[in-house]
Formats: C-alpha cells, sequence, structure tokens
C-alpha cells in the first residue's frame, strides 16, 4: 500500500466507544421470526450503554427476550475515501425499572420515527470493535454527544 494512502486501524474499545458517542445514528441487527432484521435507530450512549426507544414492534420483541444483538454505528468520507465503523455486540434488554425510566427520560432522546415510542431499549456492550480506514495527514474530531 502506497505510505501516502489510507491506512486500516484496528480500535480500542475506549476508542470505539468515544466515536460511538459522536454520532447520533446508527444499525441495530436482530431476529424477527427466525430471519435477519436490520434498522436504523436514534441513540444515546449513556453510562456506556447503547440506549434508544422504540414501539411495540420487533425491536421491542427481541428486547423483551433478552435476544443477543448487534449494533453498528460509522462515519464516512466519501471524498477522502476514510471513517470509521464500530459493532457492539450484546443482550438487547427492555428497560422496566421505573427509577431507570426516569433517569431515560431526562437524557432528552428523542425519536426521529414517527408515532409513539415510549419504550426504552438498552444493549450493554459485551463485545466492541472497530476499524478506522484514515489518510496519515487527517486527523478524527470528537462531535461527542455523550450523555451520562
Amino acid at each position: 500500500m502506497d505510505s501516502d494512502g489510507p491506512e486500516l486501524e484496528r480500535l480500542s474499545q475506549d476508542e470505539c466507544l468515544r466515536l460511538l458517542g459522536s454520532v447520533p445514528v446508527g444499525r441495530i441487527v436482530y431476529t424477527r421470526q427466525a430471519l435477519p432484521a436490520v434498522e436504523l435507530v436514534n441513540f444515546a450512549l449513556t453510562n456506556g450503554d447503547i440506549v434508544f426507544r422504540t414501539d411495540d414492534g420487533g425491536k421491542l420483541g427481541a428486547a423483551i427476550r433478552g435476544a443477543v444483538v448487534a449494533f453498528e454505528a460509522d462515519s464516512l468520507d466519501f471524498e477522502q475515501r476514510t471513517g470509521w465503523s464500530v459493532t457492539v455486540v450484546g443482550q438487547c434488554l427492555a428497560v422496566t425499572d421505573a427509577d431507570e425510566l426516569l433517569r431515560l427520560r431526562g437524557i432528552g432522546l428523542v425519536p426521529w420515527a414517527p408515532g409513539e415510542r415510549e419504550h426504552y431499549v438498552r444493549i450493554p456492550p459485551t463485545l466492541v470493535t472497530g476499524r478506522r480506514l484514515a489518510s496519515p495527514q487527517l486527523e478524527v474530531t470528537d462531535h461527542a454527544r455523550r450523555i451520562g
């Protein structure tokens, strides 16, 4: 590979979580009716966990079952051919504790999708992996919106 070209870097868990906290949208990958499903969700990273709101549909069903899911977020610069991708694997959990629900309602996580999305779902990271494709001269800036 040309030394002036992009370099592929494996990211530490801390860097993965920092980058994950810098974007508002990711993809949850779960099983729905024995088939893989991928859905875009806006989320917050709070106390190290991924949290999003949902309706009574498939994602909530996965959370109620405590299914193991994947969550992916990324940021790309198509012009520079650079970017990063972080994948988290963890158990999807419906938040039911009254005190925790009260705290989560206070973080300002507003669903982007239309309709009632009153259920909170959390994914505590069990496995975190990430890669960055970057030009040696470019710096990644942190626009973190960590909450918690």
